[in-house]
């Protein structure tokens, strides 16, 4: 057997037997190439394996994640979470694929920059591309972002709110998410995989204190953004900031699928709803990425 193949079968034992946890943070391929006496080239070939399969995900600067494991409950075919909370990269990634298992996939998002979003999608979109599931009739997307000029309170400098750094920073990572989802979606169509597919981005003058996504109007996630100080770097140079914690948040579901739902849980997918449809349908200006 390959060594890569080794290492890959290892870690995933460790991920199946709960070892490792949904939203675990998998080691650096430095510590992974101690562990098993390996290059980083094997670790790399290792984890591509892993990534393959769905087990973890990974995003650049932040490191490899584990997606599901055995002390984690996904949804069903259905949308149906049999799972507490979870981390805001792996909730919304599972509830996603069930959601592109339905002929007509609709996703609306109010968040900061729609990194989660963008990240997320990147397994359904693999998935129909590699054949290993069938791809819906049509795919409609809209985001919802802050106003690009907008004062908003978070990001900010530490000691220094009125310089205009952080800002900047946030628009242009919100463009590149944006503007990545916008192709990666796009894309289905283009390889003739999707018949009908749209993606909408729309802003609205207001500071994101939390996350909300909705799939295919009978699933919401909600999301709470933590104020955290920590260290960025930006044209070469490093600043102590007021940043929003994304990625990491815990997302709640809220379900109104199935047979019998939760009247609740129904209850808050179509008041969320509802609260994104107005606010679309009145404040939001059509976003630009490029202006």
């Amino acid at each position: 057997m390959p060594p890569f193949r080794r290492i890959a079968d290892e870690l995933r034992a460790e991920m199946d037997s709960g070892v490792l946890a949904a939203g675990d943070q998998i080691p650096t391929q430095d510590a992974l190439s101690r562990r098993f006496k390996v290059s980083r080239a094997t670790v790399q070939r290792a984890l591509d394996e892993l990534r393959k399969g769905d087990y973890i995900d990974s995003q650049r600067g932040r490191g490899s994640y584990v997606l599901r494991g055995g002390t984690s409950s996904r949804p069903d075919h259905e949308g149906r979470s049999h799972s507490g909370p979870g981390p805001a990269g792996v909730e919304l990634a599972e509830h996603l694929e069930a959601a592109f298992r339905e002929p007509r996939v609709t996703l609306d998002s109010f968040s900061l920059t729609a990194e989660t979003l963008n990240s997320a999608l990147q397994g359904p979109i693999r998935s129909i591309q590699a054949a290993e599931i069938d791809p819906p009739q049509s795919v409609a997307v809209r985001l919802l972002l802050p106003e690009p000029g907008a004062q908003l309170a978070v990001p900010r400098l530490v000691g220094d709110p009125g310089d205009g750094r952080p800002l900047e920073r946030l628009r242009r990572l919100a463009q590149s998410h944006a503007t990545g989802l916008q192709s990666s979606v796009g894309r289905l169509k283009d390889l003739g995989l999707v018949t009908e597919v749209s993606v909408e981005i729309r802003s609205v003058k207001v500071s994101p204190v939390n996350k909300l996504y909705l799939l295919n109007g009978t699933e919401a996630l909600f999301g709470y953004y933590k104020v955290v100080e920590r260290t960025v770097s930006y044209r070469g140079e490093d600043m102590e900031i007021y940043d929003f914690l994304g990625l990491g948040a815990t997302l709640f579901h809220y379900s109104a699928a199935g047979a019998g739902p939760d009247p609740y849980s129904a209850e808050y997918v179509r008041r969320s709803q509802d609260w994104f449809d107005s606010i679309w349908s009145t404040i939001a200006e059509p976003l630009r990425l490029f202006e």
